[in-house]
C-alpha cells in the first residue's frame, strides 16, 4: 500500500484523517512466524527507524497475524508513530467490538513497536519515557517441569545450581472434576520432593494452569500449603474469578492470575474482590506496553503485586521489563528460557547480543540501550521464518471427554 495516496474519502470518516504536515511516518510491516510458536512484528518509520513487536496468541498466531495486518492497514500506515496513547485507543475504541485475546494481542504488538520506535526516537530506554526506573534489576523465576510435571525435584536442584532463586511448575496433569485423594497426594508429594531438594531459602510457584475446578482447587490449596508454595496460580479459568473468595478462605498461601486477562477493565473484578495478591498481565496479550503500565498502577492502589506473564521470546520479554523497571510493586519476572515449549527454538537465538538477558543470582539487569533495549538478529529471524503453526495439544479423559490442558 502506498500511503501516500488518498483513497478519496471524507475525511469525517476517514480513520486516518489528516492532522497536518508529520516528520516521521509509518511505512511499512512485515509479520514473521517463527519457532517455537513466536510471531514477531516489524515496523519500519519513512526515516528508516525500525521497531519490533511479538504480537500472539499462542497457538493462534495465524489469526492474530491478519488482526495486525488489518489494524495496521486500516489505522497506522501513514501516521506518526511517536503519538502511542492516540494510536492505542483508536485501535480499541475504534472499533465496535472490542477486547479478547486476538484483538488485544494484536494491538499488544504494535503498542511494543511504536515505543520501541519512539525509544529509538529519544534516544532512550522506553522505561526513561515512563517516568524512569524504580529499580536496577529484575528478579526472573524459572520454570522446572513440564504440562504433565515430572522430574521436578532434579530440575529444581540443577536451577537453583544455576544461581535462580525462584521457580515455577505446574501442580498437576489434568484433573477431573472431583478427582481422587491420590491426585491430591500425588500433587503434594511433587511440591514436597522440591522443596526437600530446594530448601527454604527458594521460592515456588505452583501453576494450576486454570484446568483445576472449583473443588479441586479448594482441597489443592489446602493441601501444597504446609509446602509454603510462593503463590497458586490461576487456581480456577478466568471465567470462574468469582469463585476465588471461596478458594482464598482455605489458604493463606498468595493467589495470583491474570494472565488470560485483557485490559484494565477485565482486571477490575479482581482488584474490588481483593483477595488476589499477584496479577501476571501478559505484555504480548494485555494490550502491550501502554495498557499493562495501566494495570500495574491499578493494582498498585489495592495492594497487589504485578509479575508479568511471559512463556514467549526475546520481544515480549524485553517488553516486561521496561514495565517491571517503572513499577513499584513488581515481585517477580516470568521468562522462558529453557521451558518445555522452546524445542526448536529458544530466546537468545534471535539476538545479535544475548547478553542482555544474563541472569545473575536470580536477577536481570535492566537494558540500557535505546527503545526496548535489544537487538533483533533480523538475518536470524528471515531465516527461521516458516509456516509455524504450533497448538496447543487437546487433553481427554478417561471417558473421552475434553479435558483443561
Amino acid at each position: 500500500m502506498d500511503v501516500n495516496e488518498g483513497d478519496g474519502t471524507d475525511s469525517t470518516i476517514d480513520p486516518r484523517p489528516q492532522r497536518g504536515v508529520v516528520a516521521v511516518r509509518v511505512v511499512d510491516y512485515e509479520l514473521f512466524r517463527v519457532p517455537p510458536r513466536w510471531l514477531f512484528l516489524r515496523l519500519e518509520t519513512s526515516n528508516g527507524t525500525v521497531g519490533w513487536g511479538e504480537p500472539v496468541v499462542e497457538g493462534r498466531a495465524r489469526t492474530v497475524e491478519t488482526a495486525v495486518e488489518e489494524l495496521l492497514e486500516t489505522y497506522l500506515l501513514g501516521e506518526d508513530p511517536l503519538r502511542i496513547e492516540d494510536h492505542w485507543q483508536t485501535m480499541y475504541r475504534g472499533g465496535f467490538y472490542r477486547g479478547g485475546p486476538v484483538l488485544m494481542s494484536a494491538i499488544a504488538g504494535i503498542d511494543q513497536a511504536l515505543w520501541d520506535i519512539k525509544g529509538k526516537h529519544h534516544d532512550a530506554p522506553v522505561y526513561e519515557l515512563l517516568g524512569g526506573r524504580a529499580r536496577d534489576r529484575v528478579r526472573v523465576y524459572q520454570w522446572v517441569g513440564g504440562d504433565r510435571p515430572a522430574g521436578v525435584a532434579k530440575a529444581a536442584a540443577e536451577k537453583v545450581e544455576e544461581g535462580f532463586t525462584a521457580l515455577k511448575m505446574n501442580a498437576t496433569a489434568e484433573l477431573r472434576r472431583i478427582d481422587t485423594p491420590q491426585a491430591v497426594d500425588d500433587a503434594v508429594e511433587r511440591l514436597s520432593q522440591v522443596r526437600e531438594a530446594v530448601g527454604p531459602a527458594v521460592d515456588i510457584g505452583v501453576d494450576f494452569h486454570g484446568r483445576v475446578s472449583k473443588p479441586m482447587a479448594k482441597r489443592l490449596a489446602k493441601a501444597l500449603e504446609p509446602n509454603e508454595p510462593f503463590f497458586l496460580e490461576e487456581p480456577v479459568l478466568p471465567e470462574h474469578n468469582d469463585a476465588l473468595p471461596e478458594i482464598a478462605q482455605h489458604t493463606t498461601t498468595p493467589i495470583a492470575t491474570g494472565e488470560r486477562m485483557f485490559s484494565r477493565w477485565d482486571f477490575k473484578e479482581v482488584f474490588e474482590q481483593g483477595v488476589v495478591d499477584v496479577i501476571q498481565p501478559d505484555l504480548s496479550h494485555a494490550g502491550g506496553i501502554t495498557e499493562v503500565h495501566k494495570i500495574a498502577a491499578m493494582a498498585e492502589a489495592y495492594d497487589v503485586a504485578l509479575a508479568p506473564h511471559c512463556p514467549l521470546g526475546p520481544i515480549a520479554l524485553a517488553a516486561c521489563l521496561q514495565v517491571d523497571a517503572t513499577s513499584p510493586n513488581v515481585l517477580i519476572q516470568e521468562q522462558s528460557l529453557d521451558i518445555h515449549y522452546n524445542e526448536q527454538s529458544d530466546v537468545l537465538e534471535y539476538l545479535t547480543d544475548p547478553s542482555v538477558f544474563d541472569f545473575e543470582d536470580g536477577f536481570v539487569a535492566l537494558p540500557e540501550e535505546p527503545g526496548l533495549g535489544i537487538d533483533v538478529d533480523e538475518r536470524h529471524v528471515r531465516e527461521m521464518a516458516d509456516d509455524v503453526d504450533w497448538h496447543n495439544p487437546v487433553w481427554r479423559h478417561e471417558d473421552g471427554s475434553v479435558a483443561e490442558w
